[in-house]
């Protein structure tokens, strides 16, 4: 795979602030399992009360995304990482907590307000066989935000920038006329990754883009992301459960567990020295040749209802260095001298290392 090259400055260093793209602050949903008002309304001891009931996907995540890195976010199945990715997106609103984009925050703009950021920030989803529309050609899929964002253009223009995206993921010219069922798993993530470099954005948010695709397509797919990335100076928020694929791709990571951040790190420091028991654990899963690789960590337990969340660290049922704190205190994200952060008690206090 190819490696991110940096351009050499002759500028003063950019502190972590300016460097900073998108910032998110407390942010937390709820999804609403009650129903309407009038589906909430129950007959209790002979008394008409009003119970809802909800789905507590994100709760209170602090994360900060820098200029031309790629963050990773990992964790297991409905830990709430495709959630914020369609928070940051604006495809749902937040619950609670603000996201700022390049020191703007976005999160309660209208959607008329939205727009510029909307050219800016584009998304890949997971599957690429859901993602386009079946009635419109390739031609006309990628015609079609050129022609939202640059109104002003003529129709030699806009052709011409569907020529040049379409060679930059190496989409042959004739694929405009078909239609999107008639290609593969990968050559309709291609499709989706020209869709979203069309209007030239900043900032790109891949939800688990791979994780459809056959194994033998994934690492081609990989490349062509790592390559824009350098070509075009993106920044990407990239979701995924393929830890295999973080170690490669990403320049940072946060670890989410039930909906919070347990661990952010630089992928190097993450993978050689993780701090946090549940990144412990999670790394410990992955199949390695080396024969000094660390021993399997069984978590005891399962995993919390998101509907009842635990008190506390949500991590605490399954963790062997909980103690009474971490049962009634919900630890934040702290400082270590490796250049990441990570929520444990045990850690700050001392008993873990």
């Amino acid at each position: 795979m190819t490696a991110t090259a940096i351009a050499p400055s002759h500028k003063a260093p950019a502190t972590d602030a300016d460097r900073t793209l998108l910032e998110i602050r407390g942010l937390e949903k709820r999804f609403s399992l009650s129903g309407d008002f009038l589906e909430q309304l129950k007959f209790k001891g002979g008394r008409l009360v009003r119970e809802q009931k909800f789905v507590h996907a994100i709760n209170g995540i602090d994360l900060d995304i820098r200029r031309g890195e790629a963050l990773c976010v990992v964790g297991e199945s409905g830990c709430g990482k495709s959630t914020v990715a369609r928070i940051v997106m604006g495809l749902i609103h937040p619950s609670g907590g603000e996201i700022h984009y390049d020191g703007t925050r976005i999160d309660d703009l209208s959607t008329k307000s939205l727009m510029p950021y909307r050219r800016r920030m584009q998304m890949i989803f997971q599957n690429p066989y859901a993602s386009l529309n079946p009635r419109m050609t390739i031609q006309q899929t990628l015609e079609e935000p050129i022609r939202l964002h640059h109104p002003d253009w003529n129709r030699q223009q806009v052709a011409d920038k569907v020529a040049e995206v379409m060679h930059s993921v190496g989409v042959a010219p004739d694929w405009g006329k078909r239609y999107g069922h008639e290609f593969s798993g990968g050559q309709r993530q291609r499709i989706a990754i020209a869709r979203a470099l069309a209007v030239d954005p900043e900032f790109i948010v891949a939800d688990e883009p791979i994780s459809a695709l056959d194994v033998s397509i994934q690492a081609q797919v990989l490349n062509l992301l790592m390559d824009a990335q350098q070509q075009r100076n993106l920044t990407y928020l990239f979701i995924t459960h393929d830890l295999a694929v973080v170690e490669h791709f990403g320049t940072r990571v946060a670890v989410m567990y039930l909906g919070r951040v347990c661990e952010v790190a630089p992928t190097a420091t993450l993978f050689a020295t993780p701090r946090h028991p549940y990144t412990r654990a999670l790394l410990s899963a992955i199949p390695r040749l080396e024969d000094d690789r660390p021993q399997h960590i069984r978590l005891k337990g399962e995993v919390p209802t998101p509907v009842n969340l635990p008190s506390g660290c949500v991590f605490h049922a399954r963790c062997p260095h909980a103690n009474a704190r971490c049962r009634e205190e919900v630890p934040t994200l702290i400082a270590h001298d490796g250049g990441g952060r990570v929520a444990c008690h045990a850690i700050e206090e001392g008993r873990l290392v």
